[in-house]
Parts: C-alpha cells; sequence; structure tokens
C-alpha cells in the first residue's frame, strides 16, 4: 500500500459525506419551502428534521391528539434514538425558564408546557402497547429563530439550530425495522388530518436514505416536512395507499423482535429490555408502599430500575435507588444512563450503609466507623463470657453468635432482653431457649461496653444512628420516593430507614426483591417495619424471563427441599411455577479426579470464547480465597480479567470475577461456577457415619444452597458447572 493510502481513502469518504449531507439537506429545504402555510423560521425547523428522515428517522406531522376534539400533535419523530414528541414555537422573544416557571418576554407560558406532556403522556400509552418502556418517550419544544438548550422538569427546550445534532446525539435505542413499526403504530394513533399528507421528494442522491422505503409504500400523513401552523397545508401532493400487511407491524411480531434484538446485544443491554408484561408495572400508580417480588429471572431489577427513571421524570424532588451490595449501584447507574439519561443526574445510586454515612455527614452526627476494632472488641467478649457459656452446646464457632448479635439483636434495633427473649428469630433454625438467650444477651452487652470503650462504631451503629436522625427531622428529606432492590437482604433497622425518608405517600417506597434469594443470615417481616402493603401494592412477578428450562431446573434442584418464609411472612416451597420464555440454554457438568485437571477444563472453556464473548462471562466462587486462586489461574493464562468489585456495568472485553454475592442482581450471558458445590455440604459416603453436627449445621448448609442458587440463576444461555470427585 502507498504510503498516504489510508488517509487518501478516508479524505475521500468524508468528501463523499459532505456531498451527501448537503444533497439532504437541500431535498429537505425544498420540501420544507412547500408549506406555504408555514412561516420561515418554521420552515427551517422543518427542513432541519427533514434532514433527519434521510438517516434512519420518521416524521409524523400535525397529526389529531387522540381523547380530544380539536386537538393537535405538531410532531412525532420516530428513530434510532427513541420516540420524540415536538412542539414547534415561532415566538418573537427568547425563551427564559427561572423558578421552573417558562416565560418569554415576562409572560408567563406554562400553559404550553402543560399541553406537551398532556400529548407525551398519550405517546406513552401507545408506545407501552408495544412493549417499550415510556422512559423512551421524550417531550421537546423547538424554538424557530431562536437559540437554547435548556430543560424545564422532563421537557427540553432546544433551539432551532440545536434540535437536530441533539437528537443525533441520542444513544442508539431502535434498530430500523423497530423504528418503522412503531412509526406505523403511532401513525393509526394519531390520525391525519385530510390532505395533509405529503408525498417523498427525490432526495438528489440517486440512492435511498436509510429511512427511506419503497415507492409507494409510505404511509399516508407520514410527511417529509414539519413545524406549527403549517396543518392542513397545500393538498397538492398524492396520498399514498397503506402499505400492506408484512409481519413487521403486528404488535406481537414486534415484541417478539425487540426480544431477539436484546438477545443479540451485550448483556449490559439486555439489562435494560423490558418486556410489554412489565409496563404496566413501571406506570403504575399506588397509593402507598409498593412491593415488586418473584422467582429469579423474572425482571425484578429491570422492572425497578425503568421504575426508578419514570419517578426521575415525573416528581420534582430527587429518586434514592438503595442495594445492600457496595458494587451493585455503580452497575445500575450505568444502566439507567443507559436507558434515560435525560434524568440520570436526578437519581442517586447507594448501598445501604454507603447512604446512611453520607446523611449522617450531611447532618453534622459524628461516627467512626472502624470493622477491624469493633470485631477486635467482639473476639475479647467472646473470650470473656461466651467461649465457656452454654452458647458452645449449640455452636461452638463464636461467628455463628456474632450473626446473632448483628442480624436478630442491632439489625432488629432491640434494645431490651425481654424484647429479644420473645422474638421470633426468622431464617434461624438453631432453638434458643432462654438461658442460651440470656448468653447471647451477655455476649452482646460485653461487646457493646467494649466497643464503646474504644470509641468506634459498626454497621449496624451506622444503621441506627441514620435512623434516629431520620425520625428527629420528620418529613425533612430530600427524596421524592425510595426505591429499594433486593430488600431481603436488608437489615430490619435499614428498612424503617428508608421508609423514614419518605413515609406512606404515594409513589414513595418501592420494595423489589425476593426471599428466596436471600443470602444472608436473619430476616424480617414488613409489618415489623410499619410497612402496610395492601391490594394490588404486592405484585409478584411470574415470567422467567432469563434462564432455560435447563439452567433454571439445574438451579431449582439445590433449593427443591428448602422452604423459606418471605419478607411478607409466607411460607413458600423451594420448586416454584414459572412461565418460561426462553429455551436455548445449556448446561455443561464437569467432574474431575484432581483440582489440577478440573481448573484445566475451566481454562480450555474459556479459551474457546471470543473476546466478545467473554464480556459476557463470568465466572463466580463461593470464597475470597477462591477469587484470588482464580484471577491469577486466568491472567497467568492470558485470559483478560473484571473483577465485579471493579466493574461499572460497562461493556468490556474480559471475563467477570467475583463472589456469589457481588453476582447479585447481574446477569451474564455465560457463567462459570467452578467446584460449585464444595461450600455445600454432601451426604456421607463412609461407615461409620460422621458425629452428631451442630444444630445450626443445617442452618449454614441452607444458606450456602440459597446462595449457589442465586449463583447460578444468573447465566441465561449457558451455566458451567465444575467439579472434583476422585
Amino acid at each position: 500500500m502507498a504510503a498516504g493510502g489510508s488517509a487518501s481513502r478516508r479524505a475521500q469518504e468524508a468528501r463523499r459525506q459532505e456531498r451527501l449531507l448537503r444533497q439532504q439537506w437541500q431535498a429537505a429545504r425544498r420540501q420544507a419551502q412547500r408549506w406555504e402555510a408555514a412561516s420561515e423560521g418554521e420552515q427551517c425547523v422543518a427542513a432541519k428534521l427533514l434532514f433527519l428522515t434521510a438517516r434512519g428517522w420518521r416524521l409524523l406531522v400535525d397529526r389529531r391528539w387522540p381523547g380530544t376534539r380539536a386537538g393537535n400533535v405538531d410532531m412525532l419523530l420516530i428513530g434510532p434514538g427513541g420516540v420524540f414528541v415536538l412542539d414547534v414555537k415561532n415566538w418573537r422573544a427568547a425563551p427564559e425558564t427561572a423558578n421552573g416557571k417558562l416565560c418569554a418576554a415576562g409572560e408567563p407560558r406554562d400553559e404550553h408546557v402543560t399541553k406537551l406532556l398532556a400529548v407525551t403522556k398519550a405517546a406513552e400509552g401507545a408506545v407501552a402497547s408495544l412493549g417499550m418502556s415510556p422512559v423512551a418517550v421524550q417531550p421537546f419544544m423547538v424554538f424557530a429563530g431562536h437559540g437554547v438548550d435548556a430543560r424545564l422538569g422532563r421537557v427540553r427546550l432546544l433551539g432551532e439550530r440545536e434540535v437536530a445534532p441533539a437528537l443525533l446525539r441520542e444513544r442508539c435505542r431502535l434498530r430500523p425495522e423497530s423504528v418503522r413499526a412503531i412509526a406505523d403504530h403511532l401513525d393509526r394513533v394519531f390520525p391525519e388530518y385530510e390532505g395533509s399528507s405529503v408525498a417523498q421528494d427525490d432526495w438528489g442522491t440517486g440512492e435511498r436514505g436509510p429511512g427511506e422505503r419503497d415507492q409507494g409504500k409510505q404511509n399516508p400523513g407520514e410527511r417529509d416536512m414539519g413545524g406549527a401552523g403549517a396543518s392542513r397545508a397545500a393538498g397538492t401532493a398524492a396520498v399514498a395507499e397503506p402499505p400492506p400487511d408484512d409481519g413487521l407491524f403486528d404488535l406481537d411480531g414486534l415484541r417478539e423482535a425487540a426480544l431477539e434484538e436484546a438477545l443479540r446485544a451485550p448483556i449490559e443491554q439486555w439489562m435494560t429490555f423490558l418486556h410489554p408484561d412489565q409496563v404496566a408495572l413501571v406506570r403504575r400508580n399506588w397509593a402507598g408502599p409498593a412491593r415488586i417480588s418473584g422467582p429469579a429471572g423474572t425482571g425484578k431489577t429491570v422492572v425497578g430500575l425503568h421504575r426508578t427513571a419514570r419517578l426521575a421524570q415525573r416528581t420534582t424532588g430527587r429518586v434514592l435507588y438503595v442495594t445492600f451490595a457496595n458494587n451493585l449501584p455503580r452497575v445500575q447507574a450505568t444502566f439507567l444512563r443507559t436507558m434515560s439519561p435525560a434524568v440520570a443526574d436526578r437519581v442517586d445510586f447507594r448501598s445501604l450503609h454507603s447512604f446512611a454515612r453520607e446523611f449522617l455527614h450531611e447532618h453534622g452526627v459524628p461516627v467512626r466507623l472502624h470493622r477491624e476494632k469493633a470485631l477486635t472488641a467482639f473476639n475479647r467478649a467472646w473470650s470473656r463470657v461466651g467461649r465457656g457459656s452454654c452458647l458452645t452446646e449449640i455452636d461452638p464457632s463464636d461467628r455463628y453468635w456474632k450473626e446473632e448479635i448483628d442480624h436478630v439483636i442491632k439489625g432488629r434495633g432491640i434494645t431490651s432482653f425481654e424484647e429479644y427473649a420473645n422474638v421470633p428469630r426468622r431464617r434461624r433454625r438453631a432453638a434458643l431457649r432462654r438461658p442460651h438467650r440470656e448468653a447471647v444477651w451477655r455476649l452482646y452487652e460485653a461487646y457493646e461496653s467494649l466497643r464503646t470503650e474504644r470509641g468506634v462504631h459498626d454497621f449496624n451503629d451506622v444503621l441506627s444512628l441514620a435512623l434516629a436522625e431520620a425520625r428527629r427531622r420528620g418529613g425533612q428529606h430530600p427524596y421524592a420516593a425510595v426505591v429499594v432492590d433486593e430488600v431481603q437482604d436488608l437489615t430490619l433497622v435499614g428498612v424503617r430507614l428508608l421508609h423514614t425518608l419518605v413515609g406512606d405517600v404515594p409513589n414513595g417506597l418501592l420494595l423489589v426483591g425476593d426471599g428466596q434469594q436471600a443470602v444472608y443470615p436473619g430476616g424480617f417481616r414488613l409489618t415489623d417495619a410499619g410497612i402496610d402493603i395492601r391490594g394490588d401494592r404486592s405484585q409478584v412477578l411470574r415470567t422467567n424471563y432469563r434462564n432455560s428450562k435447563e439452567i433454571l431446573e439445574a438451579a431449582l434442584a439445590v433449593v427443591a427441599d428448602d422452604t423459606f418464609e418471605d419478607i411478607d411472612g409466607l411460607r413458600t416451597p423451594g420448586r416454584r411455577d414459572v412461565d418460561l420464555t426462553y429455551h436455548d440454554g445449556q448446561v455443561i457438568r464437569v467432574c474431575k479426579p484432581t483440582p489440577a485437571g478440573h481448573d484445566q477444563a475451566l481454562l480450555e472453556a474459556l479459551r474457546a470464547l471470543s473476546p466478545s464473548a467473554r464480556a459476557d462471562a463470568a465466572v463466580l466462587c463461593p470464597s475470597l480465597r477462591a477469587i484470588g486462586h482464580y484471577q491469577r489461574l486466568l491472567e497467568g493464562a492470558g485470559i483478560p480479567v473484571c473483577l465485579l468489585d471493579q466493574y461499572d456495568g460497562h461493556p468490556v472485553e474480559a471475563v467477570k470475577l467475583g463472589s456469589y454475592l457481588r453476582a447479585k442482581g447481574l446477569e451474564f450471558k455465560r457463567v462459570y461456577l467452578p467446584e460449585h458445590d464444595a461450600a455445600v455440604t454432601r451426604p456421607p459416603t463412609t461407615r461409620p457415619p460422621r458425629p452428631p453436627r451442630p444444630e445450626t449445621a443445617d442452618e449454614r448448609d441452607a444458606l450456602a444452597r440459597s446462595r449457589l442458587f442465586v449463583a447460578m440463576t444468573r447465566a441465561r444461555d449457558l451455566l458451567w458447572l465444575g467439579r472434583v470427585h476422585s
């Protein structure tokens, strides 16, 4: 290749694109000038929007507003970036925004914003019937003859020069066939005015643009021009016949196409996919706190994210999205920016404890969180009053009793022995008689005394201090709504804290989670937190959109015999019936006689993946020690690794690596579980039988099975189960 050949070709391509853009713009300008009833400013706006139709967009102009007698919609623009409702203004004075109000020349113009939002609501209802999330419908107010780029709540204000670049910068959400189908659907929902159609003009390129269709197949009423005031303009253009039904315009076909598109996309885009059956939950108005539950794979987190975006669109305050894990808020924030970038800066994503610490810092409440010193205080308390007590009859390990204090006593906010003596120990199977509870209480008091002497707090103290401060401040909180994901993993004090921030206001608190996927000891009921969810404010999702039958059956086999108590107090069997929508998954079981052989099989499976396939793969482990081992193994073999603790939701061509706990709330096309059964107690295979196990062993085993179940159900397309067995 001659020197500079590549640069020369790029320059030629740039000049060709420049000519094409110039021709497309001139054609759009000619179309707009046919609007005799439109002002010159409106023709300029129309030309800039018509320019987009040669680049994959569809424009519907001057449409009837369904449900009104004479209302009209200036423009509906459908393209790769979503659906946009446009209200075009030709004001002499420039628009101004102050204190959340719209003005021009000192005169209030808020009625225009109110109308645009009402039209947008109608468009949201139309696209919702197609399974499209309402957050993908955006209202724009476009001003001819002015330069502006501002926001007024949901509404974006743009000048005639700013509108086209803003639309082109929108993140790609829709494929061309989806754009066409949605445009045809909106064409029917928002019918044309008689005689308002304009035929497609020749773009002057000798080729059809990416948004054009064959001659004679343009929709009636779909114009390649736009602008307010141009309604029922010159009717010199012929009205084309309606297109034949080619199978792309029916609702079921579009829904299937959207699902197939999401399956092909990177897993990060799949996480933002919303099934039509879930749209109603995103748009619903609830009179108070609400809950969304359902088995693994039913899309609870996805619904929660879309609901968060919608609340951010429709409230004046901020929205708080909280979960227990530290890594998940970072990932979910990325997903929401992908779905609805316009409202992303109005949502705070936090882990429960990071939020509580920030809350206390903002209000001047001192906190000295020191995990190591607090743990030292407990170890000394155990040595003094625990190790020689009757507690060792039940479990000689101090870990069990540390969990008892963390999750049952401090996690529930218990401050007196009599309260502890009578409290139900949810998700704790070992029975404690009164002498044992007295011994636990002595251990708790010794720990609190030593911790206080050292002047440090533990994680439970942070939540208790935040709850006390939130109650002291009453309703003086910045949040209009709080969405809680994986609510079953929170403590009772944590749930009370979040409830206090918004109380029982309509649409204020949404709890998302499933008791079967609880991965921490202890538990609570919503009634313990003072949360009353009545009637339809408790919704259960029953369709699995993630796992194939083979993957789900393998996961359910692990927990089939483990009944669980959900946070609503209901006892539920481990095997629950769900409807499946995905059937192409695969379970691969690998059993090797040695750890080295097992690890070699894992490496071979990962090496066989392309870089893009590795980006959608995860190796999940039950312990930090195992994570360290497999990080060294994979990196030593030249396989890129991204630790889940560092993963932020952006696609990266590296295998994700982390614990079962850090994988909660996430999904991957391929999941690899090396030595997956190592943490789950196996039945004895030798005689005589093993010595009697502590009462708490069954409890630990059930918790280990629940964690393994969570890890297995992260897989969408492939589940690789490794095992070492001689």
